[in-house]
């Protein structure tokens, strides 16, 4: 291996470097959506739209106590801000939860898109290398030339590498990020329905009670 990285040249070492950064960001948001599948309590989530339908709010609040569940924490917000504006609360909720979730991806994105342009300069470089060499040593000696072309390869192949084996864990991560959103979307929805129901039973009943009132 170390012969191989040695006759890659000078790119193989920012190549290196590019392998380490996406490998790390790899094992970061593994690690990340194992504990969020591990935190996930969508009966919870059902329950709490149940309780709020109910007007139990203590329920809620004792059943969600230390619940690290995103979309709970998401409807949360709102219950709690509800009084003010429930759904621009669900708004920063999400969007800082949304944040957590594509944390770093910027980064892996950018070694996707660096490591093979990083590869073709490696391989202008060992072409470089191989036509000087050619044009000093001449044709006798095609051993000489070769190690350039082997240098311009081998980079080549490095930060194809490094993009191929990048891209496959990064859609897999924004697909998750897309489904996550997808999820606050359909539950928060859910429970500005629920709330708007309650407004307009609450304006009903008075309306009822003014009625009766106006004709007692």
């Amino acid at each position: 291996m170390w012969t191989i990285f040695s006759k890659g040249g000078p790119v193989m070492y920012p190549l290196a470097a590019c392998s380490v950064i996406a490998l790390s960001v790899i094992i970061d948001r593994t690690i990340f959506w194992i504990k969020h599948s591990l935190q996930r309590k969508p009966s919870l989530v059902a329950e709490i739209l149940e309780f709020y339908r109910r007007g139990e709010l203590e329920a809620i609040r004792k059943k969600t106590a230390g619940c690290r569940d995103f979309v709970v924490k998401v409807l949360v917000s709102g219950i709690v801000h509800r009084e003010f504006s429930m759904v621009k609360a669900m708004e920063a909720a999400a969007t800082e939860e949304i944040k957590r979730m594509r944390r770093f991806m910027p980064v892996l994105d950018t070694m996707i898109t660096v490591a093979p342009l990083l590869g073709i300069f490696g391989t202008v470089i060992g072409i470089i290398s191989s036509f000087e060499i050619l044009g000093t040593a001449g044709i006798e000696h095609p051993q000489a030339v070769t190690a350039g072309i082997a240098q311009a390869l081998i980079t080549t192949a490095a930060g194809l590498g490094i993009a191929i084996l990048s891209v496959f864990p990064y859609n897999y991560f924004n697909s998750r990020v897309e489904n996550a959103v997808l999820t606050i979307e359909q539950y928060a929805t859910g429970l500005e329905v629920v709330s708007q129901k309650q407004v307009a039973q609450t304006a009903m009943a008075g309306s009822l009670q003014d009625e009766n009132s106006a004709a007692g």
